[in-house]
């Protein structure tokens, strides 16, 4: 495997024609991100992309206790919170693994460090579809035996052992 760099590595945009761009990740280069630290309090740091190429830019910038300028109002009441967030992260479909599955063991592993280590963005959380879902090659489910209460005809679908597993 390769070894996880420190510092940035910028992306390598790569244009397919539809009027955007994606960053190059193959067997020898994939872009990385310096490693979050939390910001001063009173500041944020942002992370910006676009279709026009940029990918998680950073910015960093203050608060401020009133409206100074026109633009944006953004106003944090951090004494009301609504809910705990978990984590971040996607879904591990049986398209998302048919296609990670085709790449070389030095792309899959750059792939895989871009989405979960500290020098990507961090994933912590993936959802497995149970059984077949709409990005799918063909329809399966874990027990099609009719009335079989107690699953004794359960099992895991070869896309399950060899894919997601």
């Amino acid at each position: 495997t390769l070894p996880c760099l420190p510092g940035a590595r910028p992306c390598i945009p790569k244009d397919f024609g539809h009027g955007s761009v994606v960053c190059v990740c193959n067997a020898t280069y994939c872009d990385t991100l310096d490693p979050l630290v939390l910001p001063a309090p009173g500041s944020y740091v942002k992370y910006e992309s676009s279709k026009a190429g940029k990918r998680l830019e950073r910015s960093e910038g203050r608060f401020q206790s009133s409206l100074r300028t026109p633009g944006l109002l953004l106003t944090l009441n951090i004494s009301t919170l609504y809910q705990d967030v978990k984590g971040f992260g996607g879904s591990l479909s049986d398209a998302a693994a048919m296609n990670i599955l085709k790449l070389s063991k030095p792309a899959q592993d750059n792939l895989l460090r871009s989405y979960f280590s500290e020098s990507g963005i961090e994933y912590n959380l993936v959802r497995v579809p149970m059984a077949c879902s709409d990005f799918s090659v063909r329809p399966y489910s874990y027990d099609d035996a009719p009335d079989d209460y107690e699953l004794k005809h359960f099992r895991l679908a070869d896309e399950d052992t060899k894919m997601k597993v």
